[in-house]
Order: C-alpha cells, then sequence, then structure tokens
C-alpha cells in the first residue's frame, strides 16, 4: 500500500514536466533575453489571453520556432512585430500600435467608462427617495420659510 502510494506522488510530481514547454537554445544570452521579451508581447492566437511564452498550443510552439530563428538570423524585434502584424493582423501585438484602425482598442475602454460614470450618475440622481424623507434645509430655505438666521 504505501510503494503505490509513493509511486503515486512521484508520478504527480514527475507529471508537470511532461506538458512543459520545450527550451529553445540560443548562442548568446543576449539572443536568449530578446526572445523572452518578445514572447513576452506577443499573444497566443489561440489562447488569446495568454502570451506566447506561457501558452502550450500548438501554433504557439510554431510561432516561438519561428520567432527565435528570426533573433537568430539577427532581425529586430521592430522587423519580428511586423511580420507577424503582416501575416496575422494587429492582434497579434498585446499593445498594437497606435493608429486609426485600432483607435477604439486605446480609446474605447476610458470613453465606455466615462459614460458608464455618466449614466450611473444620472440614474442616481433620478432614483426616488424613500417616503417619509425630506431633503435637508439649506440657510437659504430657513429664510424663506420665516426662521432666523443663526
Amino acid at each position: 500500500m504505501k510503494r503505490s502510494s509513493v509511486w503515486l506522488w512521484l508520478a504527480l510530481l514527475v507529471l508537470p514536466a511532461a506538458f512543459a514547454i520545450d527550451p529553445i537554445a540560443f548562442d548568446q544570452p543576449a539572443q536568449e533575453l530578446r526572445f523572452q521579451q518578445l514572447t513576452e508581447e506577443l499573444r497566443c492566437l489561440v489562447c488569446q489571453n495568454q502570451n506566447l511564452a506561457d501558452s502550450e498550443a500548438p501554433l504557439a510552439q510554431d510561432l516561438r520556432r519561428e520567432v527565435a530563428e528570426m533573433v537568430r538570423a539577427g532581425q529586430s524585434n521592430n522587423e519580428i512585430k511586423q511580420f507577424l502584424v503582416a501575416r496575422y493582423g494587429d492582434f497579434v501585438l498585446y499593445r498594437p500600435q497606435f493608429k486609426p484602425i485600432t483607435w477604439v482598442l486605446w480609446i474605447g475602454p476610458p470613453i465606455m467608462l466615462l459614460i458608464a460614470f455618466l449614466l450611473a450618475r444620472g440614474m442616481w440622481r433620478r432614483s426616488p427617495r424613500p417616503a417619509g424623507e425630506t431633503p435637508a434645509k439649506t440657510t437659504a430655505d430657513a429664510g424663506e420659510d420665516g426662521g432666523e438666521f443663526p
């Protein structure tokens, strides 16, 4: 009984390594650093909310290999990104360039928050007060209904 539980624990410890992302070797540490930075800035087209560095999708593995070859070939980060954008569109970048076609991505969220704030404020101002609650009197109101000013 104890022997089978030990094997089970060992299998559970080793199992994640079976699904680990294949390491890609580079000649220079600077190339590896560039590769890591690039794959963190590029989006997995299958997972959509993961970057290429973290994704285990087959397409992400192919793209990592392709990016690694481009880094080894000496292409700049900008050239690599332009190639991927030309092939897959602006969606492949986590931070797409600010251009007319991506204005909605950059300006849309703040505009939506402003609209939501204005709608909530308008609804709050128009909401009926509970029965029996009267608005607080101001000093101007006190003078109109005969009260004395302090």
